[in-house]
């Protein structure tokens, strides 16, 4: 059975003996690319090379060689009728026991992976932005929920997020790194314009988008205008976040249709700057 949200620190300290599954060849249609990997203890297993049975048959030689304590070769899988699925690729898998050595080189890779991780910044611990923080945990993002109120940031049930407290807030989006996203759902208008307009400022964001009716729509663009004199920044905002096809106004509905474009949004920003890496050194 999958270890559900349990840290790979704790997956290795509890399972000393395992086996590392990779994907070191992926052709055509599959379920993962050479990047996918999971770890296999007897009983339990960490991660995921996707493709059910696939899978199963995976995690099946790694138990098998567990039990007979062998090493066990390497698979090519044809993904055809003759494993139930028909996604047409071919998929290599390599099988290797976890030393002590092997575990610490995943920690590192899994740190660096984590640290590489897109910004999401939810400003506003109340109830949408509680519900939103809590869906973007489950994405390959970091994700901060911030807020003034020391109260609401305790009281926020989602799990696998960074808090913060702060005074300013716009002081972390000038702060953030460059391809962070922005979501703007605060208790107060103006705070909200604040934090809005301080992240439209930056052109290295990947996503700023802010909760809001018709009408709060309008104001904002007004306000822009008068106060900051750059209306050509409201073309860059997303409001309200989570677009306008449902019209359902629960928090766990709008945080289900809101973290939708925001991945989208940060993983395109992510591709598209490392296409312009690799173009800019192809230049030179």
């Amino acid at each position: 059975m999958p270890a559900a949200r349990i840290d790979l620190r704790d997956f290795l300290r509890e399972e000393r003996d395992c086996i590392l599954v990779e994907v070191t060849g992926a052709v055509g249609s599959t379920p993962r690319d050479t990047d996918a990997w999971m770890l296999v203890s007897k009983s339990r297993s960490f991660s995921t090379i996707g493709g059910g049975q696939l899978e199963y048959m995976a995690i099946d030689q790694a138990r098998r060689a567990l039990r007979q304590s062998q090493p066990t070769s390497a698979m090519s899988i044809p993904l055809g009728p003759d494993i139930g699925q028909c996604c047409g690729g071919r998929v290599g898998l390599s099988f290797t026991a976890v030393t002590r050595e092997l575990a610490d080189d995943l920690i590192a890779r899994a740190d660096a992976e984590i640290a590489r991780r897109p910004h999401v910044y939810v400003f506003g611990a109340g109830h949408v932005g509680d519900a939103l923080a809590a869906a973007l945990s489950l994405a390959p993002l970091r994700t901060v929920l911030v807020d003034t109120r020391e109260d609401e940031l305790a009281a926020s049930r989602a799990s696998g997020i960074e808090t913060c407290l702060t005074a300013m807030p716009e002081m972390i989006v000038r702060n953030a790194p460059a391809g962070s996203a922005f979501v703007i759902l605060t208790h107060d208008h103006a705070l909200d314009f604040l934090i809005a307009t301080e992240a439209l400022h930056r052109e290295d964001a990947a996503y700023v988008g802010m909760i809001g009716s018709k009408t709060k729509r309008a104001t904002f663009k007004n306000w822009l205008s008068r106060e900051v004199g750059r209306p050509e920044l409201f073309d860059r905002l997303v409001c309200p976040i989570g677009g306008t096809a449902i019209k359902d106004k629960r928090p766990a509905v709008i945080a289900t249709l809101a973290v939708a474009e925001i991945v989208v949004a940060v993983l395109s920003f992510g591709t598209a700057a490392n296409t312009g890496k690799q173009k800019l050194k192809a230049d030179r």
